[in-house]
């Protein structure tokens, strides 16, 4: 899971969407209202997929997982507790079916004691500050609560899937940064790009912010690889 950047909805979709909520307001805000008028909105469901697949994480990944294909709308607070934020752009984000699906679902887990929500929203806030990702094992140690609850949540640890996944991509984004140092010039930005939209969009991220931990880094990824590293950082801006 990495931070992602939410666009602003273009004034006539954002009108249709308050149209919709004020719709569920009058018929009586509940799971059914909520869910039947999300069902009729096929052309809103449209255009908002299309802003969720271009702000996810490499190619069209899961916002949560990071591995499959981000197929599914999923409301991050659901419509069963939230029927007011069917519509709320604020409130969607793109999910994997096996995430929206089998792991999330309606869970949506709070602080007994504060009411707080307790799953990371990585279009809000920094998943970093509540993970933290091993990259020679391929599972994630929870920082916090909330980063405790979203591994159990989406399974992060208990699916060999996507723990295997993640250190095979370890290897593989390894492998990249160095055939990206010795590549021509002309071969560059084909690796480069490549780097740019692996699945587990999150390995890159752990491996990019070992830079500001010298001594660690170079223990993790070693010599030649933290070079390639570093000059990568300072050739393309995408990689900071």
């Amino acid at each position: 899971m990495i931070p992602l950047q939410r666009p602003r909805l273009q004034p006539h979709l954002a009108a249709e969407l308050a149209r919709h909520t004020a719709a569920i307001h009058t018929a009586g805000p509940n799971t059914a209202t909520g869910r039947a008028a999300w069902h009729k909105a096929v052309r809103q469901k449209a255009q908002l997929r299309l802003m969720l697949r271009q702000m996810a994480p490499g190619l069209e990944r899961c916002m949560y997982c990071g591995d499959n294909l981000g197929t599914d709308i999923d409301h991050f607070e659901p419509i069963a507790q939230a029927p007011l934020r069917t519509f709320d752009w604020q409130n969607h984000l793109l999910a994997c079916a096996h995430c929206n699906s089998n792991q999330k679902r309606d869970r949506f887990p709070r602080d007994p004691d504060t009411g707080e929500q307790l799953l990371v929203d990585p279009s809000r806030e920094d998943p970093a500050d509540h993970l933290r990702l091993y990259l020679a094992s391929g599972d994630y140690d929870p920082l916090t609560p909330k980063g405790a609850a979203t591994i159990e949540v989406f399974g992060l640890n208990t699916r060999a899937e996507l723990v295997r996944g993640r250190r095979m991509m370890f290897t593989v984004v390894k492998a990249l940064l160095l055939t990206w140092h010795a590549a021509a010039p002309a071969d560059a930005d084909e690796y480069a790009e490549a780097l740019r939209l692996l699945h587990h969009a999150d390995v890159l991220r752990a491996v990019l912010r070992l830079r500001g931990l010298p001594v660690l880094a170079e223990a993790v990824l070693g010599p030649d690889v933290l070079l390639a590293l570093h000059q990568l950082a300072r050739t393309d801006r995408r990689f900071r």
